[in-house]
């Protein structure tokens, strides 16, 4: 067939698709039959995950930390009724492309944290109080938990961070000042970090 007549019929019919698979989304969450929805998004620190549930964003996750795995993890974890549901999070996306462009320093979403329990919520809890621009080190962190010693918990709360960039984990850094570990990984710490330097 010509590829001229060709071109817009696909065209047509991804544009048909798109709009089956909105209706589908918007459908199933009418009905109480979606309890995840997700898309990804493009970011100067590569694709990111986003899922989302009635009660607030869910998971923020990075390409290294392996999408199809994430969403597998959260079927079994939370809910198997997972869809792909732009719309849903376009405010997430919004605001991260807010924070990424420099012009926002708090994030003003819902969380759903319930990834996160005990001692490693109370990290989570206190993460958002480190102001933009600045870091504590694990030991602060830890004594602001309620557990002074507990330098290493806060370490792995860090790392098993459900909502990382959102719930700012990316600033707690090693008592010498250096990055320490990141979900994802020592050079978006550091692309992170040096952003908000800037834009502070």
């Amino acid at each position: 067939m010509n590829q001229q007549i060709l071109a817009p019929m696909i065209h047509s019919e991804t544009e048909a698709l798109t709009r089956l698979h909105a209706r589908l989304a918007a459908a199933a969450a009418e009905n109480g039959e979606l309890d995840i929805a997700y898309r990804t998004v493009d970011s100067p620190l590569g694709t990111l995950l986003l899922a989302s549930t009635p009660q607030g964003l869910l998971r923020v996750a990075y390409q290294r930390e392996d999408h199809d795995r994430v969403l597998e993890s959260l079927a079994s974890k939370v809910s198997p009724r997972i869809l792909r549901a732009p719309q849903r999070l376009d405010t997430v996306a919004r605001e991260l492309e807010e924070y990424f462009a420099g012009r926002r320093k708090r994030f003003d979403l819902p969380l759903d944290l319930r990834l996160a329990h005990g001692f490693r919520r109370s990290v989570l809890d206190h993460l958002p109080q480190i102001g933009y621009g600045q870091t504590e080190s694990y030991a602060q962190v830890a004594s602001a938990a309620g557990s002074p010693k507990a330098v290493r918990a806060v370490g792995s709360a860090c790392a098993n961070n459900p909502l990382p960039l959102i719930v700012p984990c990316h600033r707690v850094v090693r008592s010498d000042g250096s990055f320490g570990g990141y979900v994802g990984g020592e050079e978006a710490k550091r692309t992170l970090l040096e952003l908000e330097a800037r834009a502070s």
